[in-house]
C-alpha cells in the first residue's frame, strides 16, 4: 500500500480498513458432499473453506458471504449458487474487493464460462483471487489463469472421454453402468488380490415383492393403483436416501418398475440395449404380458362403479358386447340390480338385448356348475386316458425343440453384430434399436416356446389333474366360494357366459375345459340330470364303454403342436384344498 504526503493520516486509514472477500465454494458429487464431515458437507467443502478464509487474512481481507454449489459440475454455469453469487457482487461491487476460490477449477471447466465470468468480474471492479494458485491481475497471473483453466477444461472434457469409455466396456459384459433400480443393491467388494469390484445383487427384502408385482400384473386382474396399494400392504417401499426417507411404493413408482427392462435381463445404454449379468426378477414372456396390458391401459385404467363378481365374464349373445351391472328402482324405493347390454347402453349398437335380473344369472351359472360337475368315475377315467396319451407324445417334439434352440442361437448371434456394427459407427443408433427391438420380440416368442416344450409333458398333466379336480363336483365348490373365488373360478374355466334373448345363460368353455368337456359334455349333463340313482348308474355304465371312441374323435389321431403349448401355459384356478378354504 503506498502512502501519499498529501493526507497520511487517511493514507492509513484505508491501509486498516479490512478488505470484503466472496467465497466461492463447490464439490462435484453428492457423494462428496454427504460422506463425513458434518452434516452435508462431507470433508472437502470444509477444506475449501478453511483454504479461503487463511487466504483472506493474508491479504487483510475478511470474508463477508459464502456461496456453496453442493454436488454440481463444473462443465456448466448454470449453477443455482454460482449466480447466485455472480448476482450478488453486481448489485455490491461498490464494497467487495475479492471473490476467492480454492482453485480456478472450482469456478468453472469450461473455457468459454471462465471467460463470461472473469469479464463480469472485470465489470465490476473486483479481483478473482486463488486459494492455491497464483492467479492476480498482472500479466503473468493472468497467463497462469488462462494457463489453468485451459488445464481444467481439458481435464473435465478427458475425464467425460474415459468414464464413457469405462461404461462402454462395463455394458459390453453385462454390467450395470448406474444405480440399480428398486429390487437391487449396488455393493463393492474386494477379491483375494485387493482389486475392487463394483456389482449389483438382489435385495432380499424387495426382490420377492417386486417380482410379485409382476407375475400379479400380468394376470391383468389389476390396475397400478389397485396393484401398489397392496404391494405398500405387504411392505413395499422405496430406498431412503439423506434427503428423503424411505416411502411405501406408488402408482408412479410401481409404473416406473413395470416398465423398466432391467428386471428381465436387459441393460439399457444410451438407447442400447445388452445382456445384464445380474439377476432378473421376472421373464422375457410375463415382462412383455405387462407392456402389453400397460398398453391396453393407455388411456387409464379405471375401478369399475359397481363391482360384481360376474363381471368381465357375462357377454350379450346377441351382439356381444359385455353386460354391465345397473340398477333401477321400484316405485317403493327398492333398488334392483340388473345385467344390461354394454353395446345397448351406450347406444355403440343396434342391440335390443333385455335386461336381465342378476339374481337370475347368479342362479342360472351355478346350475351351469351344476350340470357340467364330473362325476369321480368319469374324472378319474378320462385323467388316466389324457395321461396315456399324452406321454404318447413325447419324442415327437424333441426335434422341434432343437430348431428352436438353433434359431435362438442364430438370433442371438446377429444381435451380437448388430452391436459391433454400431461400436464400429457402421449402423446408426435409431436403426440398432429398430433392430434390437425386432430380435427382442422374436427372442421373447422363442422363449415362450421353449419353456412351453420344456415343461410341456410333464406341466400338461399337472394343468389337466387340476382342471378336472376343480370340475369334479365343482357346483358343490361354486357354491361355497366367497365372491373372489367365484370371479376366479368363472375367468378360468369360461372363456364366455353368454345371455340371451329370452335370459337364457349359456357357456363357451376356455382351455383346458373346453378338451375337457366337449367330448362328453352332453353325456354329463344328462347324467347329472337324471332323476335316480338306478337311472345316473346305467348311464355310466354305458358312457365309460363308449367313452374311448368318443376322445379319440374329438381328438383325432395327435395333439397339435400349438394345441400343447399354449395348454402348457393353462394356469387353472388354484385348487382349494377343502371346500372349507372357500368360505369367505
Amino acid at each position: 500500500m503506498e502512502y501519499t504526503t498529501a493526507n497520511p493520516m487517511q493514507s492509513l486509514t484505508d491501509a486498516m480498513t479490512p478488505k470484503f472477500a466472496v467465497s466461492y465454494l463447490r464439490v462435484s458429487t453428492r457423494g462428496q458432499a454427504e460422506r463425513g464431515g458434518g452434516a452435508d458437507e462431507g470433508f472437502s467443502i470444509p477444506a475449501q473453506r478453511e483454504a479461503n478464509k487463511k487466504k483472506a487474512l493474508s491479504m487483510g481481507a475478511m470474508v463477508g458471504k459464502e456461496f456453496v454449489d453442493r454436488g454440481t459440475s463444473a462443465k456448466s454455469a448454470d449453477r443455482p449458487e454460482l449466480q447466485k453469487m455472480l448476482e450478488y457482487v453486481k448489485e455490491n461491487a461498490d464494497r467487495i474487493d475479492y471473490v476467492i476460490v480454492h482453485k480456478v477449477d472450482r469456478l468453472a471447466r469450461n473455457r468459454g464460462d471462465d471467460v463470461d465470468i472473469m469479464r463480469t468480474l472485470r465489470e465490476c471492479g473486483i479481483q478473482l483471487v486463488s486459494a492455491s494458485e497464483s492467479i492476480d491481475d498482472t500479466p503473468a497471473g493472468m497467463l497462469l489463469h488462462g494457463i489453468m483453466s485451459s488445464i481444467a477444461e481439458f481435464y473435465s472434457q478427458n475425464l467425460a472421454n474415459e468414464v464413457k469409455k469405462g461404461l462402454n466396456e462395463k455394458v459390453k459384459g453385462g454390467g450395470t453402468p448406474s444405480r440399480a433400480p428398486l429390487g437391487y443393491l449396488n455393493i463393492r467388494r474386494t477379491d483375494d488380490k485387493g482389486r475392487e469390484e463394483r456389482t449389483v445383487i438382489l435385495d432380499e427384502e424387495r426382490a420377492p415383492l417386486i417380482k410379485l408385482a409382476f407375475e400379479e400384473y400380468a394376470t391383468g386382474n389389476w390396475t397400478v393403483q389397485d396393484l401398489a396399494e397392496h404391494l405398500a400392504a405387504c411392505g413395499l417401499t422405496t430406498r431412503a436416501t439423506p434427503r428423503i426417507p424411505s416411502q411405501p411404493i406408488n402408482k408412479k413408482s410401481l409404473n416406473k418398475i413395470l416398465i423398466n427392462p432391467y428386471y428381465k435381463g436387459i441393460v439399457s445404454y444410451q438407447g442400447a440395449e445388452y445382456e445384464g449379468t445380474h439377476p432378473a426378477l421376472t421373464d422375457a414372456d410375463t415382462w412383455q404380458q405387462v407392456q402389453d396390458i400397460l398398453e391396453s391401459h393407455i388411456n387409464g385404467e379405471r375401478t369399475r362403479e359397481h363391482p360384481h363378481f360376474l363381471k368381465g365374464s357375462v357377454f350379450c349373445k346377441n351382439c356381444g358386447a359385455r353386460m354391465i351391472v345397473n340398477y333401477t328402482k321400484s316405485h317403493t324405493g327398492i333398488r334392483y340390480p340388473y345385467f344390461v347390454c354394454g353395446g345397448r347402453h351406450s347406444k355403440r349398437t343396434d342391440c335390443k338385448q333385455r335386461a336381465v335380473l342378476i339374481a337370475d344369472v347368479e342362479r342360472q351359472v351355478e346350475q351351469i356348475y351344476d350340470r357340467y360337475s364330473f362325476p369321480p368315475q368319469i374324472a378319474s377315467y378320462l385323467e388316466d386316458w389324457l395321461r396315456q396319451n399324452i406321454e404318447k407324445e413325447r419324442d415327437k417334439y424333441e426335434t422341434e425343440l432343437d430348431g428352436l434352440r438353433r434359431e435362438k442361437d442364430k438370433l442371438e448371434r446377429q444381435r451380437k453384430k448388430l452391436l459391433e456394427a454400431h461400436y464400429n459407427d457402421a449402423i446408426p443408433l435409431d436403426l440398432l434399436k429398430s433392430e434390437q427391438q425386432k430380435i427382442a420380440k422374436q427372442l421373447a416368442t422363442i422363449d415362450h416356446q421353449t419353456k412351453a416344450y420344456d415343461y410341456t409333458f410333464t406341466t400338461i398333466i399337472e394343468r389337466l389333474d387340476d382342471a378336472i379336480e376343480l370340475i369334479t363336483d365343482c357346483g358343490m365348490t361354486y357354491r361355497l366360494a366367497n365372491d373372489k373365488m367365484k370371479k376366479l373360478m368363472n375367468q378360468a374355466i369360461f372363456e364366455r357366459l353368454l345371455i340371451g334373448s329370452d335370459g337364457k345363460v349359456t357357456a363357451e368353455f376356455a382351455e383346458p375345459f373346453t378338451m375337457l368337456v366337449e367330448p362328453i359334455k352332453d353325456e354329463v349333463a344328462k347324467y347329472n340330470t337324471a332323476e335316480n340313482a338306478e337311472a345316473r348308474e346305467q348311464m355310466l355304465t354305458s358312457f365309460l364303454s363308449t367313452i374311448p371312441n368318443r376322445l379319440l374323435n374329438f381328438f383325432g389321431k395327435g395333439w397339435s403342436k400349438n394345441f400343447l403349448v399354449d395348454l402348457a401355459g393353462i394356469e387353472p384356478a388354484s385348487k382349494p384344498e377343502s371346500h372349507v378354504l372357500l368360505l369367505s
